[in-house]
């Protein structure tokens, strides 16, 4: 199915076209060259079917090889990096991994935390449901950090600011959870693609001073918990913002070998997944 629906966008068919008649019309060149060297070629003559079947059978077959649709990764040179776009279940990535919370960095599940969320699958597969030994982990990793405000509500009510980034260990990898969104005093949180950006860049940074250069995977940034964002900012254009702010921030400095974006099943099948791949391919220098 994921097939057919790259089939039947207009992105293949154009470039099936380009590449179609690129070939063709070198073919055709070239017989028109052998026609003039060697003008009594009875073959062009004599079977006119047959030559332009002949030209025409290789030209599709090439134009097919050039724009079947492939994985979603573009490699860099410069930086030196690379770009995946994956379906799957971003806590069963065995790199570092992105989560996404809100700025006050409220754990409590489900009064104020859906189970349903990342952050609440993240509790149950990464912590084995034990919100002490997640809530210490977080808590530790904020110290030092400046709290920019307060807000009474229940749970927590200190708030850290959008683009907070607590760093914390889980076997030999790291667990970057990113604040992205705003809660409120009803325990709801929302968000902007302002802070959506904001909180990318200061992620980079973060990654790049303690990722050691490995792999990291990331979610679709935007959606979920933060109300508001997924229909400002669909799955499409989540990915291009994640993206093109990761790209500019490994020109400045390295962030990490490869970057995987993974989208869960629902998503992924929505996705103009030629599109993407011609976005990320734009990202490299000129």
């Amino acid at each position: 199915m994921e097939l057919l629906h790259d089939f039947a966008t207009w992105r293949f068919w154009r470039h099936f076209a380009l590449k179609t008649g690129a070939c063709a019309g070198a073919l055709s060149t070239a017989l028109q060259v052998w026609g003039i060297v060697y003008p009594n070629t009875a073959i062009f003559r004599d079977h006119p079917i047959a030559t332009l079947t002949a030209m025409l059978l290789p030209s599709l077959v090439v134009g097919l090889i050039f724009s079947w649709p492939r994985p979603i990764e573009v490699v860099f040179s410069a930086p030196n990096t690379k770009i995946r776009v994956v379906k799957g279940d971003l806590l069963k990535q065995d790199q570092h991994l992105v989560i996404g919370i809100c700025d006050t960095f409220d754990t409590e599940i489900p009064n104020i935390i859906s189970r349903n969320s990342l952050q609440g699958q993240a509790l149950d597969v990464l912590f084995g449901g034990d919100i002490r030994q997640m809530d210490r982990h977080i808590s530790q990793a904020l110290q030092g950090q400046p709290i920019v405000g307060s807000i009474k509500k229940p749970g927590k009510t200190e708030k850290y600011g959008i683009g907070t980034v607590a760093v914390t260990k889980h076997g030999a990898r790291r667990l970057f959870f990113v604040a992205y969104c705003e809660m409120n005093d009803r325990n709801e949180a929302s968000g902007t693609i302002d802070n959506v950006w904001k909180s990318l860049l200061a992620l980079w940074a973060e990654v790049s001073a303690h990722g050691n250069g490995l792999a990291l995977s990331i979610p679709v940034i935007g959606g979920g918990q933060a109300r508001g964002i997924s229909s400002l900012l669909p799955a499409q254009d989540a990915i291009r913002l994640i993206a093109l702010s990761f790209m500019f921030a490994s020109r400045k400095a390295k962030v990490c070998d490869e970057l995987r974006i993974v989208v869960t099943p629902d998503n992924f099948v929505r996705l103009d997944r030629l599109e993407i791949q011609s976005f990320l391919s734009s990202l490299r220098p000129s």
